[in-house]
C-alpha cells in the first residue's frame, strides 16, 4: 500500500502516537508523517505509507497554514498556554488598528532564538530535555519565513486582549514564537493560547479523516479509497514525461541527460506511463535523482502493459 493518508490529528496525541496507531491498524511498519505537531496542537498530519515515505522532504517544502490565538499581557516559560506564567502586566492598552498593523508587519523573514521547549537538538539532546536539566543552555538562532498573515478576530475589551490570526509560513516556523514577537512589537508580554494546522503539504482540513475513520476503513478493507496517490500529493511540482528508455535508466539509479524542457536546478516530477517514478533536478545537463519511486521491474511491466 502506497500513498498519503490525510489525517486530522486531535489535540492530546503526539504525532508518533498517530503513526503507531496507523501502523497497528494497517498492519505495516513503513509509515511516517510529513510534519510534527506538538501534542497540544490539532490539525492536518499527512501520513506517508509505503513508497510515499520517500516524498516527505518535498511535502515539507510546501508552505503550511495555521490558525492561532494569542493572549497579550502574559508570558509563559513555554511561550504557549501549557507553561507557567513568568511575566504579566495588569492591563494591556492597545487599539485594534495597532494590533492589525503589527500583525501584518510580520510578513517576511526574521531571525529568532529557538524556543527552549522545542524538539530541535543541541549537543545531542532535544531542547525540551535541556529545559529540565539546564534551562540556560545556549539556543541556536533560526530563520522563520511568514508568507501571509491575517487577523481573524480581536478582543481588546478585556485586560489581557486576545487575537486570532491565520498565518501561511515556511517550514521551521514556531508560531508561538511569532506570538511572543507580536507582543514585543506592541510593547507587552504575550503567549500563544491555541493552535491548529489547517493546511499541510497541500492538504486542507476539510479533506482529512480522523483515526476512527481510519479504523473503520481498515476493518472494511476500504482504506485505499482514502489515500492520496503520490502523483496527487506531488501535484505542486512541475512534471516532465519521459519514455521507457529514460525511465529504465532512472529506475536503475543512472543519471540520464536532462530533457530540454526541464528547468535548471528546479525539482520536477518524472512521469512515465501516467505515473510519477522519481523526483529529479536538472544539474549540469543531467537529471540528478532526489527520490526514486519505482523499480526496473515496474518500468518493464508498465511498458509491457502499454503494448
Amino acid at each position: 500500500m502506497n500513498g498519503v493518508l490525510p489525517l486530522w490529528k486531535e489535540a492530546g496525541m503526539t504525532s508518533h502516537d498517530c503513526v503507531a496507531q496507523a501502523r497497528r491498524c494497517v498492519g505495516m511498519r513503513r509509515i511516517g508523517h510529513a510534519g510534527t505537531l506538538d501534542p497540544a496542537v490539532c490539525g492536518v498530519l499527512p501520513l506517508l505509507l509505503g513508497r510515499a515515505t520517500r516524498i516527505a522532504d518535498f511535502m515539507h517544502e510546501v508552505p503550511k497554514v495555521y490558525e492561532a490565538s494569542m493572549c497579550l499581557g502574559v508570558a509563559t516559560d513555554t511561550e504557549d498556554g501549557t507553561g507557567q506564567p513568568i511575566q504579566a502586566v495588569d492591563a494591556v492598552h492597545v487599539s485594534e488598528d495597532d494590533v492589525v498593523r503589527v500583525v501584518r508587519g510580520c510578513v517576511g523573514t526574521m531571525t529568532v532564538q529557538t524556543p527552549l521547549y522545542a524538539a530541535a537538538r543541541v549537543q545531542g539532546k532535544r531542547l525540551y530535555e535541556w529545559a529540565r536539566i539546564q534551562p540556560t543552555i545556549v539556543r541556536p538562532m533560526r530563520t522563520m519565513t511568514v508568507h501571509a498573515i491575517d487577523v481573524i478576530d480581536i478582543d481588546v475589551q478585556r485586560p489581557h486582549p486576545t487575537v486570532r490570526f491565520r498565518v501561511t509560513c515556511a517550514k521551521g516556523t514556531y508560531v508561538r514564537t511569532l506570538c511572543v514577537d507580536i507582543g514585543a512589537r506592541l510593547g507587552y508580554p504575550a503567549h500563544m493560547r491555541t493552535l491548529s494546522r489547517v493546511e499541510c503539504g497541500g492538504i486542507v482540513a476539510q479533506q482529512c479523516v480522523g483515526l476512527d475513520d481510519v479504523r473503520r476503513a481498515c476493518a472494511q478493507g476500504t482504506l485505499d479509497a482514502r489515500l492520496w496517490s503520490i502523483d496527487r500529493a506531488l501535484s505542486f511540482l512541475p512534471s516532465v514525461h519521459v519514455d521507457a528508455a529514460i525511465a529504465l535508466r532512472i529506475a536503475q539509479g543512472q543519471m540520464p541527460l536532462a530533457p530540454t524542457d526541464v528547468p535548471h536546478g528546479e525539482a520536477v516530477r518524472i512521469v512515465h506511463a501516467l505515473e510519477t517514478i522519481a523526483v529529479c533536478a536538472h544539474m549540469d545537463g543531467h537529471l540528478r535523482m532526489r527520490c526514486v519511486l519505482t523499480t526496473p521491474e515496474a518500468v518493464r511491466t508498465r511498458e509491457g502493459s502499454a503494448r
